[in-house]
Parts: structure tokens; C-alpha cells; sequence
């Protein structure tokens, strides 16, 4: 038999096969119900003619699914289903287009019992494509056939096509509905009327041990459609009647050690349900209605799904008694497609753990919260680059430093892998550290760019370090080879600041220079990754001119004198983000500087001698009154007394003093000694120790920082102002 002409189409009934009528809800072969005869058919055949005038004048199913070249006259129809590409195509008689031998088909099982043909025998011509057959005539048996019935696969060559188009469909899944969606419409109508699949719950992952019960939940059903989708182009039909195989189904079955239905798992080859052991098992997975509701006979197989080391699920192939039964070579199919779907699911959860550790993994060496910080409002995004690229080395933050000062830091690793997110963490980290010694923004790039070296010769990033005073309204920035920030004054025009680029950190031997600007209240500094400037379609500078006009028209919706809301302005910088745009994962940092003014400000400088607490004392006092917060003067006279002593116990050179007013009331107290106060518990009988303890019960918050020419103890508290 030749087969080499054979072409594919799909399975799914979503796109009925050619030849037959769209009135057939299921859209696949017909079986033959009527014996015909080929060329030389005698009277008691049906003529064309008769098949024509029973479809209607208008020109009925018939008509619309005729061979190509039926009819010159024929009336295009609207609702032509979709040309097909894959599945089991019809074929003629001998498959590639030769006539049937006389009298083969009376030697063929499935041959249909009826009276020869009275005319002599003779070779037919080969039958011509462009000639129309008459209705229900089956090209591919010669047979007339009756609507509504699908055809059986009656040859291996139709099993192995089936087989091989429904894997690769299966195999086009990435993940674990794809492919189990895909094994339900690879085998619905062309291979069972009904299929049930269930999986386990949890799915175990790689070489995990499950823990517990084995229990399948029923993850998807699929059976013949009753009508046709009119607005996609098919026919309606009529409503099939109820039938059995629609109240077939549980949500939900634990499996029993040593039950029928675990016996029958661990056998791993499918079987029909009329065997004894499959039989008692039904029950048992499908519940007792259910059980009771599959067909009787081998209209049923049950095909367990087996992973790489593990049983991970059952399928349920069914057929309506209106149709032929399975046969024993309908088993092997069923154990391809559970085979292969099997391994198409434990490919999927592997991949969604992957995903989920690589997304877990990038998000949390992000800042989960940006901090709340004297003088300066926040906003934040990040973008991935794809969905199966979730992984990148891009990342911001946000560091508090003394003096209410604090640290805008925005970076990307060359590189999208598990290595780059690992590299991305180690220098977040590292930032931080130096962040907490006060050092100078070029500084930390400096020393940045020591440990990428560290960390190996290829590892490469860009960076940009900016340190903003809310107090002197200034901003110190530093850049290593990374886009430089845009500016967005309160109603002025945005600006892109100019600030030396750099070499990328890894590089080495090279300087950073930093630059001071500043930082006037209402304005709106953002800092960014190339992801979001870059792309395929545009170079760094044209996206970077784009983004600057993005941020002018957003300040002009809201007026000159009100800065837009940060986290709108975010959205709407992305907004600028097109089709082609997500080449590279994308970090966006907004700062809005709302500094705090002279008048909020209480600067002095103390001897460090005896007297010291008490002026700081009368200080505080001062202040307090001037503006207006008399009720916190016994709380802040108590702790400034006490900070301020044990910073003139051990300093050597003048002791600084500040007070803010903001929200809260924060005092800091700075000195030349390094050495971090630490919280104890004083025994009865010492004289001291009890100084922080006193500020740790009476204050909101507290902490200590090192600097480069020594610390800064803080408090803060709350107030009504």
C-alpha cells in the first residue's frame, strides 16, 4: 500500500474533515450504513441527483463541503469551515488513487454484507479530485455512510497517523494545561466520543517523594460538542440526546492501597473496562454513578499516566454505543498518547518549579518595601523580559543614611541566567554594606567594581549611586557606564543630567567621578535600567528623548504647580513600552524631593566637657518652643541629656546636635568615636547603663550609625504638629 501521498490534518473538531456534512455535530469520519457500489453502480444505487435535491435548492451540506470542482454553479458559502493541516485524511480506495482489485472488497472485514454487482467486471479509471462524489459516499471505503457517526481507524496507516499527529500536538505544550488540553482535543471525536483525565494532587516534583495519599482529581473532561459555534464560521446542529457518557466523571478520588484501582495503576498498561480488575476499579475512580454509567463492552479503555518514576494519573478513553468499539490495537494507541502525555506533564512541572524558584529568586534580592525616608517619597517597578526569561541582573534600592539623608542606587548585570540573579545579589548586597559606612558615591563604585573582580573576570554591570540631603536640597550622584538619570522639575521641562558616564563596574583600574546638583523641592528624579530606553527598534539616546518627553507631557496634565502623583507617573512611563520593547528585563526608580526647610532645621556644636548636657538641655527647650511642640519637652530634654552624655564621655572633638521637624521630631547626636552604643540590661547596683534603655522605652524608633569620622545616635518621636 503506498502511502507516500498521504498528507495530515488535524484531529480537533473544531475543523470537520472534508466530505462530510456540517449538520454532523462531531465533525469526523462517517462510518458506512449502506452498501454501494463503485463505477458501474446498478439501479438500486442512489444517483447524484437525488443526494442533490435532498439537500435542498439552495444547496445544502452537501454542496458546502463538496470536492473542489464540484460544481462551476455551485453558491459560495460563508460558513466554510477552516482548511485543515494535520490528522487523518480521507483516502480513496487504494489510498494513493489506484482502483480497487475486483473483489477486494468483498475479502475486507469490514465489508458490508449485500448482492454483487451484475455488470461485468472491469478496472475503474482512477478517480479524478475534482470529481464530486454523491452524498454519503465515503471516499475513503467507497461506501455510503450514515450522518452523525465517526468513522473507525480500520487500518494500522490510520493509527499511526493519528498517533503521530496527536503526540505532536501534545508535545507543543510548554506547560501543564497546554499539554493536557492538547491530549483532549488530539483524541475527541477522532479516537474516543469522551476522555477523563486525572492527575495527581499534588503533582510531585522531579525526584521528590510524594507524602500522603495517592489522590487524582479530575483535571479536565472532554466530549463531542452538541451544536457547532455559528459566530466561527460552522453550522448548528441538532442537539444529540442525553447521553450516558455525560454524567461520567468525579472531581475528586483517593486511592486505596491494595484497591482495585491501585492494581490496575500499578500495572501501567492500559485496558479495556470490561476486565474484571478495570471493572471493579471504575467505581471506585469515577464513583459509584459514575462507574455504573460507562458503556458495557470494550468501549472503554483506561490508560494510566506514568511519569519518568511514578504513576502520576489516569485516562479515560470512552465511546457511545452508537459507535464501533475499541479493538485490541486501539490499546497501543492509548498507551502512546499516555505515554507521551505523561512525559509531557512531568516536563511541565519541572518547568513551572523552574519558573517559580527563577521568579522567587529575582524578587526577593528586590526590596520588598522601599523604606520611609525624611524628605523624599518613593515609587518603584520592575519588569521582567518574558515570561520564559523571568530571570535578569537588573535591580534598585533605596538606603537610609544619617542626617535623613539617603542612597537611590540602580543597576543591571549583563546577562539574563540564574548566574547574572546571583551576581545581582552579591552587589545589591555589597552596596548596602557600603551604603552603612557613609562612604562617598564614588567610593562605592569603587569598590563595587573591586568585588565584581572578585568575582570573576567576566562579570560585568553598570551602575548609578546617588545620595540626596533633604536638608541642604543637594544630590551627590556617581556613574559607572549606566544611562544617566532625567530630572523633572516642578514645572519646568524635564532634564537629562549631566553626569560623567564611566567605565562599567568589572572593568578595573579605572576612576569614578562624582558630581553634586540640586535637588530643589517638588522635583522628581528618575533613575532607570537601559531595558526600559533600548530595544531592537530604537538605540539608548532616541529611547532616552522619548522618555524625557513622556515625563514633560505627564507634568503638564497636572499643572505647573502640582508634580504628578509618583505612582502614575511610573505607569505611564511604561505606557511607552511597545510591542517590540521587551528585549530586557526593566527596573524604574522614582524619587520625589520634598526636602525640609531652614526654618524645620535646629543645628549646634558642642564642647565635649561637663556642662555639655545641660546647654544641650536649654537647647532642645528652645526649639521646642519655637515650634510650638511644648508637650514633648520633658521626653526630649530626658533623651537628649542622655545621648549627649555618653557622647562627651569618650569624644574628643566638638558633639554635634540636630533636631528636625517633619512628620516626626528626630534628634541626632554625632561624635569622632566609632564605637556603636549597645542596648543592656544594667544590673541593681550599677550606676549607669540605663541611658539607651531609657530611650528605647520612651522613643518611636532609635538606631545608631557609623561614619567615616566616627557615629550618629537618633531617636525619633511622635507628635501632633
Amino acid at each position: 500500500m503506498d502511502s507516500t501521498r498521504v498528507t495530515e490534518q488535524p484531529t480537533s473538531y473544531e475543523r470537520p474533515e472534508p466530505g462530510v456534512t456540517p449538520a454532523d455535530a462531531r465533525g469526523a469520519l462517517l462510518p458506512a450504513s449502506t452498501p454501494t457500489h463503485g463505477p458501474g453502480m446498478t439501479s438500486s444505487s442512489t444517483p447524484p441527483s437525488a443526494s442533490a435535491s435532498a439537500a435542498g435548492p439552495t444547496g445544502g451540506p452537501a454542496a458546502e463541503h463538496s470536492q473542489p470542482g464540484a460544481g462551476q454553479d455551485a453558491e459560495p458559502d460563508a460558513h466554510r469551515p477552516r482548511p485543515a493541516s494535520e490528522g487523518i485524511p480521507h483516502q480513496p480506495a487504494g489510498e494513493s488513487g489506484a482502483p480497487e482489485a475486483p473483489g477486494e472488497r468483498d475479502h475486507r472485514p469490514d465489508a458490508p454484507a449485500g448482492p454483487a454487482s451484475d455488470g461485468p467486471a472491469q478496472n475503474p479509471p482512477p478517480q479524478d479530485r475534482s470529481v464530486r462524489l454523491p452524498e454519503g459516499l465515503e471516499r475513503r471505503t467507497g461506501q455510503v455512510t450514515a450522518p452523525g457517526r465517526p468513522t473507525p481507524m480500520r487500518r494500522d496507516g490510520d493509527r499511526l497517523r493519528f498517533v503521530g499527529a496527536a503526540t505532536r500536538r501534545i508535545a507543543r505544550g510548554i506547560d501543564l494545561e497546554e499539554i493536557v488540553m492538547g491530549l483532549c482535543r488530539a483524541t475527541v471525536p477522532t479516537f474516543a466520543d469522551t476522555i477523563l483525565v486525572y492527575l495527581r494532587e499534588p503533582l510531585p516534583v522531579g525526584d521528590e517523594r510524594p507524602t500522603g495519599p495517592l489522590v487524582l482529581r479530575l483535571r479536565r473532561s472532554d466530549r463531542i460538542p452538541a451544536a457547532r459555534d455559528t459566530e466561527n464560521g460552522f453550522v448548528p446542529a441538532v442537539p444529540p440526546e442525553p447521553s450516558a457518557l455525560d454524567s461520567v466523571g468525579a472531581e475528586r478520588c483517593t486511592v486505596r492501597p491494595g484497591s482495585a484501582l491501585a492494581e490496575v495503576l500499578r500495572g501501567v498498561r492500559p485496558v479495556f473496562t470490561d476486565a474484571p480488575a478495570a471493572r471493579a476499579a471504575l467505581p471506585e475512580l469515577l464513583g459509584e454513578q459514575g462507574g455504573s454509567a460507562v458503556p458495557d463492552g470494550q468501549r472503554a479503555i483506561l490508560a494510566p499516566l506514568r511519569g519518568r518514576r511514578r504513576v502520576i494519573g489516569a485516562a479515560l478513553f470512552l465511546r457511545g454505543p452508537e459507535r464501533t468499539a475499541f479493538e485490541a490495537d486501539d490499546l497501543l494507541v492509548a498507551a502512546q498518547l499516555a505515554t507521551h502525555s505523561a512525559l509531557g506533564i512531568d516536563k511541565a512541572v519541572l518547568y513551572g518549579r523552574e519558573a517559580y524558584i527563577a521568579d522567587e529568586l529575582q524578587r526577593t534580592m528586590l526590596p520588598e518595601n522601599l523604606p520611609r525616608c525624611t524628605g523624599v517619597r518613593l515609587a518603584s517597578r520592575y519588569l521582567p523580559a518574558a515570561e520564559t526569561a523571568r530571570v535578569g541582573g537588573d535591580w534598585y534600592d533605596a538606603i537610609p543614611l544619617p542626617g535623613s539623608r539617603v542612597a537611590l542606587v540602580v543597576g543591571d548585570v549583563m546577562g539574563h541566567s540564574m548566574t547574572s540573579a546571583a551576581i545581582m545579589g552579591q552587589l545589591r548586597t555589597t552596596a548596602q554594606t557600603l551604603a552603612g559606612l557613609d562612604l562617598p558615591p564614588q567610593e562605592v563604585l569603587h569598590h563595587l567594581d573591586e568585588q565584581a573582580q572578585r568575582l570573576g573576570a567576566d562579570r560585568m554591570a553598570t551602575c548609578l549611586y546617588a545620595v540626596y540631603d533633604p536638608v541642604a536640597h543637594r544630590i551627590t550622584i556617581a556613574n559607572a557606564g549606566h544611562p544617566p538619570p532625567i530630572l523633572l522639575p516642578l514645572g519646568g521641562r524635564a532634564e537629562v543630567l549631566r553626569v560623567p558616564a564611566g567605565a562599567p563596574i568589572g572593568v578595573g583600574g579605572v576612576d569614578f567621578e562624582a558630581v553634586e546638583l540640586e535637588a530643589p523641592a517638588g522635583a522628581t528624579l528618575l533613575l532607570y535600567t537601559d531595558g526600559l530606553v533600548e530595544s531592537r527598534l530604537r538605540d539608548v539616546w532616541t529611547g532616552i528623548d522619548q522618555l524625557r518627553d513622556k515625563l514633560a507631557a505627564t507634568a503638564q496634565l497636572t499643572g505647573p504647580d502640582h508634580p504628578p502623583p509618583l505612582e502614575a507617573l511610573c505607569d505611564e512611563v511604561l505606557d511607552m513600552l511597545g510591542p517590540g520593547d521587551r528585549d530586557d528585563d526593566i527596573a524604574l526608580l522614582a524619587a520625589r524631593f520634598d526636602g525640609i526647610a531652614p526654618s524645620d532645621v535646629a543645628y549646634w556644636f558642642l564642647e565635649p566637657e561637663d556642662a555639655a548636657p545641660g546647654r544641650a538641655r536649654r537647647l532642645a527647650r528652645k526649639a521646642l518652643s519655637r515650634w510650638g511642640l511644648e508637650e514633648l519637652t520633658d521626653s526630649v530634654e530626658l533623651l537628649v541629656s542622655e545621648v549627649v552624655t555618653n557622647a562627651v564621655r569618650y569624644a574628643t572633638r566638638p558633639v554635634t546636635l540636630r533636631l528636625l521637624r517633619t512628620d516626626v521630631l528626630r534628634c541626632e547626636v554625632g561624635d569622632d568615636v566609632p564605637q556603636l552604643p549597645r542596648l543592656r540590661q544594667a544590673r541593681a547596683t550599677d550606676e549607669g547603663g540605663r541611658g539607651l534603655y531609657l530611650v528605647n522605652r520612651l522613643a518611636r524608633r532609635w538606631g545608631a550609625t557609623r561614619l567615616s569620622t566616627g557615629k550618629v545616635v537618633w531617636f525619633e518621636l511622635n507628635h501632633g504638629g
